[in-house]
């Protein structure tokens, strides 16, 4: 991208027309989050176990006795040797907001389809603390159109609200992972589905393409080479 060069009264003309923009795409956000919470509730009526660090436990028991869930279904298939080093990237930032989330009545936790052993190592490694949870025994991952199998795609499989067709119902292509944001509220007992999304959906939450987009050069998504997991730079440097 060539930049243009401009005076600093042609930058600020040019800044406060921005300006505008911004602030009627923060009040257009503002109305959305007020739209997601309007939503109706959907009682969960199927049992999931889960396993985590600390033995097996139910959807209820990941609120860890706060009213509010958020679940990052991180990708990670049980057969891979690490997690997606996108979802890495957005998890980097969990344990700096959790504290906040959870002084705001709100859990927050990741859900993967790998084994809790491969979780809890991956985390290890990684230098994270927040809950982690494997549905590798369980449809959690299934039900929420996250994770596809062989014996989980058919004609009437969606992702993102949307049907899937042609080559993303090819068994060669699976299995495939994907990621996403649910919503769980937690009432007298009973555990309700209020949100989820998919794809761009999620793009706020991963604080690095926030910041990218108010750098010069924005994003570069046309080559993404020069991105790895966090502990992979220097050995990326070295090559």
């Amino acid at each position: 991208m060539t930049p243009t060069v401009a005076t600093r009264e042609e930058w600020l003309t040019a800044r406060r027309a921005l300006l505008e923009a911004e602030k009627e795409h923060t009040r257009r956000g503002d109305e959305l989050a007020r739209q997601r919470q309007r939503l109706p509730w959907v009682r969960m009526d199927k049992q999931y176990r889960f396993d985590t660090e600390d033995g097996q436990a139910s959807l209820a028991d990941l609120f860890g006795g706060r009213t509010q869930l958020l679940v990052y279904h991180f990708m990670f298939d049980p057969g891979w040797p690490e997690g997606c080093p996108s979802c890495s990237s957005v998890a980097d930032g969990f344990d700096g907001i959790r504290a906040h989330l959870e002084h705001h009545d709100v859990a927050l936790a990741a859900v993967s389809r790998a084994p809790i052993r491969k979780l809890l190592d991956y985390r290890t490694r990684m230098g994270w603390s927040f809950p982690w949870a494997s549905s590798f025994s369980n449809d959690f991952n299934v039900d929420f159109g996250v994770s596809f199998t062989a014996e989980s795609v058919g004609p009437e499989t969606t992702h993102n609200y949307r049907q899937l067709e042609g080559p993303q119902l090819d068994p060669r292509n699976l299995p495939v992972e994907g990621h996403g944001l649910s919503a769980f509220a937690l009432d007298e007992g009973e555990v309700y589905h209020t949100y989820s999304a998919y794809a761009r959906g999620t793009d706020v939450l991963w604080g690095m393409w926030q910041w990218l987009d108010r750098a010069p050069l924005g994003r570069n998504e046309g080559d993404m080479s020069w991105f790895h997991r966090h502990d992979d730079y220097d050995q990326a440097a070295a090559r």
